[in-house]
């Protein structure tokens, strides 16, 4: 081999080794999860909190309204063969063997029986007046989550890019863009993390109303079609 040809190949193998080197040193860093939410700052541990309340409320209520819902017409048919039986007692004693908010609306009708039909149109009013604020209920906590774990990233990134315009005034300008962008995305990783909080939130929120919703009406449903069967006249033997 040349001389020349020698001093050719270790250029190139320097060559090499400098891309090699910079490469590497423009490859990310790896970061834990952990790590990421230690460096979003104080302001984490509320969303965090938040995080897990909202699972906690979502979970709750998504099988408190599974367990609420009936067969209304099996249970209206059953309800309707005992009264028009005469048998109120067993009636009712069917209603509480259904942990269920249509038994206990129908219930608070027969309880009123022989009374003025107004009477009874306003027990059964009341009764569901109440199941409805038991299915709506913790429900106001999903909104409120949506509503403030944004603004709570928001406030983090805010007094990250505060603290981050400091550290420039106080360096009179000589800082380095790496240090700067650094300091940057830890900002805003309050903001993302606040929006993710929010939009799981907002989404089981309208998710869980609609079902809500639904249920309402069935509930309302099936008292007007418990009110038009009292209201209908026996057969006559």
């Amino acid at each position: 081999m040349t001389l020349f040809a020698t001093f050719l190949l270790a250029y190139q193998l320097q060559d090499t080794m400098a891309v090699d080197t910079l490469m590497a040193a423009m490859e990310p860093e790896s970061i834990s999860f952990f790590d990421l939410m230690v460096e979003g700052g104080v302001l984490m541990i509320p969303i965090l909190v938040l995080f897990f309340l909202s699972i906690y409320v979502i979970a709750e209520r998504w099988s408190a309204i599974g367990r609420s819902n009936t067969d209304t017409d099996a249970f209206l048919v059953s309800i309707e063969n005992l009264l028009k039986s005469g048998k109120q007692n067993e009636a009712m004693q069917y209603c509480d063997s259904f942990d269920k908010p249509l038994a206990r609306i129908i219930k608070a009708g027969i309880k009123r029986l022989g009374r003025p039909i107004r009477d009874i149109e306003d027990a059964i009013d009341n009764a569901g007046k109440k199941e409805i604020f038991y299915l709506e209920k913790k429900m106001n906590w999903l909104a409120t989550i949506a509503g403030v774990a944004p603004l709570l990233g928001f406030t983090g990134t805010v007094t990250g890019m505060i603290e981050a315009f400091m550290d420039i005034q106080s360096l009179q300008g000589n800082v380095n863009p790496s240090a700067l962008a650094g300091g940057i995305w830890e900002a805003l990783i309050t903001t993302a993390a606040g929006l993710m909080v929010g939009l799981i939130a907002f989404g089981f929120y309208n998710f869980l109303l609609g079902k809500i919703n639904r249920s309402i009406f069935e509930l309302e449903n099936a008292s007007a079609d418990f009110m038009d069967l009292l209201q209908t006249p026996s057969p006559k033997k």
